[in-house]
């Protein structure tokens, strides 16, 4: 009886800390899956406003009715990967978007990063600020 009961005690302890790791793991799974989707809303609504300034560093945070109460914020910028080399309004230019998500998990702040393209047609304001410069 002795011995089945230091069997058992010892299974159980493996069990337990089996079971913690695995809770453990689902946590970590859980936040980052929230961040994916995070990212996905941010780099949705980058790649719609075309008004977006280009080369400039745009950050903001994210509220916590939508993360769950995750602390959570983004970095981007929109850059020029591509156009004509004598630009005309109406032409088409490709754009770089690069997007940083960031969230706290627990003291460690955790990164991703995104990166699209989206093509666009210039417009006369564009041109003027590119010869500008």
């Amino acid at each position: 009886m002795l011995v089945a009961t230091t069997i058992m005690g010892v299974a159980i302890a493996g069990l337990m800390s089996g079971l913690s790791n695995s809770t453990r793991n689902a946590a970590r799974l859980r936040d980052y899956d929230r961040a994916v989707q995070l990212a996905r809303l941010r780099m949705n609504d980058l790649l719609a406003d075309m008004r977006l300034p280009r080369n400039t560093p745009l950050e903001g945070q994210f509220a916590p009715q939508i993360t769950g109460g995750l602390t959570a914020g983004w970095t981007a910028r929109v850059t020029k990967a591509e156009r004509s080399p004598s630009p005309a309004p109406g032409d088409f230019t490709l754009d770089r978007i690069q997007l940083e998500i960031w969230w706290m998990n627990g003291d460690r702040r955790r990164t991703m990063q995104l990166e699209s393209y989206r093509r666009r047609s210039l417009r006369p304001e564009d041109i003027e600020g590119e010869m500008a410069k």
